[in-house]
């Protein structure tokens, strides 16, 4: 790559930080939408704040309703997308830094979104930046693509879609190198049932805000006194899990301790509502809280609900239970599932509603796997670009998360975290690191030049 471009890069390492600590500290949360900010006020204001910093550095760009921006390099009639989202997930527990405000300590920068997906966005509009005050000549156009609802139901890329000109071919910098050319399908099913008068009474239980994040904590009370109270300790103690039994005015306090993570990266990690789960059935709860506990409990393979399967290509099937919510005497839980290229989801939704008895099941979103060839002009510069900074010649891989990319016809997920790097996506003490920052920026400029520059 051109040192121009090298030198140009380090010299916006601070500038780079500083943008941002800035987009960090609006919680771009999803909330109640209106008009003109479909996903919320603060989702609205950190897609404005976008556009400008964009505009500053001299960018066209384009704002669709609220729902999605683009910033354009070049006006070749043929553009390559660069698919980021600036919506979060909520910062859940365990953090020891205030998750929207960013922390510097050293070279990391802490906060929520660091990591997924504003530090990988900055960087991509960096490289951008970079390309442009070199004065490379462009035979493809540069199309950044920012959304606004990719943690939750990818109403923004739809109505991108409708209104705007989609670039058949591009990455979105929302997972990991070398370069991600297969994603597994997503299946998210949302589970209703009325709480059941047999059995042990729960009498509070209210865990859980995304389907897609692996929950850290749970805590339930139940009916009952020092018996049950004993019980739920001596199933503590044999188990060796990190539950606490705690007896109140209102009945027994059951809290499970988990290790919260990323939906479609089970592994290490421990759900607390699982494990809580199955706290309650050696307690003695009947109708569908036993029911999840016989067929979810603390797996993350399916295996109990009759599902597991895998294939070469993309790996096993990964589920999880994000959210379980008694209110009013409906019991109401999420499982959200990765299921591998060669599956077909309409035999797992099947499978799924005939295995949870009593339990009303409906899917709330449904996304087909995604694969580029790895011989592809589009997988194959990448990962020529990846080895050129990194010396690394990995290939392309296969992830159960779910990128934009799904949304191309020749799309791939590319960046922006290391091999060696701490997965924290959805966990608290997110980060990134301002020498990652440059680093995957050059790794961008060097994969936009060798698609795009004439």
């Amino acid at each position: 790559m051109d040192k121009k471009i090298y030198d140009l890069i380090d010299s916006y390492a601070e500038d780079m930080a500083k943008t941002l600590c800035r987009w960090i500290a609006v919680p771009s949360l999803k909330a109640e939408g209106e008009e003109g900010a479909p996903f919320g006020q603060e989702i609205r204001r950190m897609l404005d704040m976008a556009m400008v910093d964009a505009e500053t550095m001299g960018f066209m760009t384009r704002n669709y309703d609220g729902y999605a921006c683009d910033i354009d390099l070049g006006d070749a009639p043929e553009a390559v997308a660069v698919l980021g989202h600036l919506d979060v997930v909520p910062a859940g527990d365990g953090w020891t830094t205030p998750p929207f405000t960013a922390t510097r300590v050293g070279d990391k920068i802490i906060g929520r979104g660091t990591s997924d997906d504003k530090g990988p966005v900055v960087a991509g509009l960096y490289a951008m930046k970079a390309i442009k005050e070199a004065g490379v000549p462009l035979k493809r156009t540069i199309r950044m693509i920012l959304g606004t609802d990719e943690e939750s139901g990818w109403e923004d890329m739809e109505y991108y879609c409708e209104h705007a000109e989609m670039p058949e071919m591009g990455f979105s910098p929302d997972a990991c190198f070398p370069c991600i050319n297969t994603e597994k399908g997503l299946l998210h099913s949302l589970l209703t049932a009325p709480a059941s008068a047999e059995g042990l009474q729960v009498k509070k239980l209210f865990t859980g805000e995304r389907p897609n994040v692996i929950p850290g904590l749970c805590e339930a009370v139940v009916e009952g006194g020092q018996e049950v109270a004993d019980k739920a300790a001596a199933y503590a103690a044999k188990t060796g899990l990190p539950y606490t039994v705690e007896l109140t005015a209102d009945g027994v306090k059951l809290v499970a301790e988990g290790i919260p993570g990323h939906a479609a990266m089970p592994e290490g990690r421990r759900n607390a509502i699982g494990m809580l789960l199955l706290m309650l059935r050696e307690l003695g709860v009947e109708g569908a809280f036993k029911t999840l506990a016989d067929c979810v409990g603390m797996e993350t393979d399916g295996a109990s609900l009759g599902v597991a399967c895998a294939d070469e290509l993309s790996g096993p099937l990964t589920n999880n239970i994000g959210i379980l919510h008694l209110e009013n005497g409906t019991i109401t839980a999420t499982l959200d599932m990765r299921c591998p290229v060669a599956a077909s989801l309409d035999d797992i939704e099947k499978t799924i509603r005939e295995k949870l008895v009593g339990i009303t099941v409906k899917t709330t979103e449904k996304k087909a796997p995604h694969h580029v060839p790895a011989d592809s002009e589009l997988v194959t510069k990448l990962l020529a670009a990846y080895e050129e900074e990194t010396g690394d010649k990995s290939g392309a891989i296969a992830i159960g998360g779910g990128t934009y990319a799904k949304v191309l016809k020749q799309g791939v997920a590319f960046g922006a975290a290391f091999p060696d790097d701490e997965d924290l996506a959805h966990q608290a003490d997110e980060y990134i690191t301002v020498t990652g920052l440059v680093r995957s920026a050059k790794i961008f400029a060097n994969a936009l030049l060798r698609l795009c520059a004439e």
